[in-house]
């Protein structure tokens, strides 16, 4: 009889800049320390928030959010037009040091990545160590914080590195997991929206451990082919590799809504808000010139779902109407869920041509929306990177269901 063998124990780092096109910004600008300001468009112009600095979040700013709304809550914000180029450029240079350690290293956008250190000899393989030095030698050579998680999957890396932010780091070692991830509040799983922490809590579940206790059925009932991935989550398993090729293939941004949209002139009254916040994305993501394929997604009440696609090279509030009524017709039923998307071609977008001018991307961002970019990670509600939190950039999901 021969025995399975055991798999070899990974050491994944996931690093993210603290506010970073914000921290670039003080970094070349020190009178910008101390007081809120932000990267991103004009409020005059419908503008969108790209991130901004921690005294602006204290006012309630957010990354994503209208520069009019950020406006109304922090009057005295000071919001500055991207200047990719300086954001392009310090992010190679974080990454240049990254590739000094590993060649495993995924980028997530021009600020974040999963690193594979399980190889790495320096520091004796310490994975601890590695992420102590990286993070001295990004702030010397660059000049900007970066936070740090370790752990054995990049699901436990990615909650380690929001965990002591800003400028922070925190390590979960393998025998430790267990509990740690017992003790998450559900809305730290990947994927876990808004919507779906809500429902989770009516039949309560407040944390993974009590979400433990389902069985792999009640997980298919509730929440379909996510359901398994949830299963494995709750239970710190994640057998993810870090991907230094990864491609994203598609943007997206969708809404779980707490009451269903009866009809369809309900569902159209929604295209706006996604549409705006899809094309703040697409700036992130330097994608406006790869576009091929425009697609609306519709859950229906009762939980199937349908997917209308075209050709197309750019959002265009036209033609998303114009699919989105060919997908309600498909059940005529209420919908619970509402999605709008592009397809893209260019397999280097996904790396670090993020954010090209985000300041002229028009968008009126006012509701709470479920976001997700396709960085084939995962899939749920809002089933990315990161999914339901406030971070320093986009993070993402996928269409599976897809921070």
């Amino acid at each position: 009889m021969t025995s399975t063998p055991v798999p070899p124990l990974r050491k994944i780092i996931h690093c993210d800049c603290d506010a970073f096109y914000a921290s670039v910004e003080m970094r070349d600008d020190p009178s910008l320390r101390g007081r809120p300001m932000a990267v991103g468009g004009s409020p005059d112009r419908r503008g969108v928030i790209a991130t901004c600095n921690y005294e602006a979040r204290a006012y309630g700013v957010r990354s994503a959010m209208s520069s009019a709304q950020a406006v109304k809550r922090c009057p005295e914000l000071l919001i500055l037009r991207p200047a990719m180029d300086k954001y392009k450029e310090a992010s190679r240079r974080i990454f240049g040091i990254y590739r000094e350690y590993t060649e495993l290293v995924e980028p997530l956008s021009l600020d974040e990545a999963y690193l594979d250190v399980s190889a790495c000899r320096q520091h004796q393989g310490s994975a601890t160590r590695i992420a102590e030095e990286i993070r001295r030698r990004v702030r010397e050579e660059v000049g900007v914080t970066v936070s740090a998680g370790v752990g054995p999957s990049k699901f436990i890396a990615k909650i380690a590195s929001d965990w002591n932010k800003p400028d922070g780091l925190f390590v979960v070692r393998p025998e430790a997991v267990d509990a740690f991830v017992a003790a998450l509040p559900v809305e730290r799983i990947h994927g876990v929206g808004r919507v779906t922490a809500a429902k989770l809590n009516r039949l309560g579940v407040k944390t993974c451990a009590d979400l433990r206790a389902w069985t792999p059925d009640l997980f298919h009932r509730h929440f379909g082919s996510f359901g398994g991935r949830l299963y494995n989550l709750c239970r710190g398993i994640d057998e993810r590799r870090v991907s230094p090729e990864r491609e994203r293939k598609s943007i997206s941004v969708e809404e779980t809504y707490a009451d269903d949209l009866p009809d369809l002139p309900a569902c159209l009254a929604e295209l706006d808000p996604l549409i705006a916040q899809l094309e703040a994305r697409i700036a992130r993501a330097g994608a406006q010139h790869v576009i091929h394929k425009l697609t609306v997604k519709l859950r229906f009440s009762d939980f199937r779902q349908t997917t209308v696609e075209c050709r197309g090279q750019m959002p265009d509030r036209a033609v998303y109407a114009r699919l989105l009524a060919e997908g309600h017709a498909r059940r005529r039923l209420p919908v619970r869920l509402l999605g709008v998307g592009v397809a893209t071609s260019d397999p280097d977008t996904a790396q670090l041509d993020l954010f090209r001018d985000l300041a002229d991307v028009d968008a009126d961002v006012d509701g709470d929306v479920d976001s997700e970019i396709d960085d084939n990670d995962g899939e749920g509600e809002n089933g990315g990177e990161g999914g339901g939190r406030d971070g320093d950039g986009d993070r993402g999901g996928d269409w599976h269901e897809r921070r």
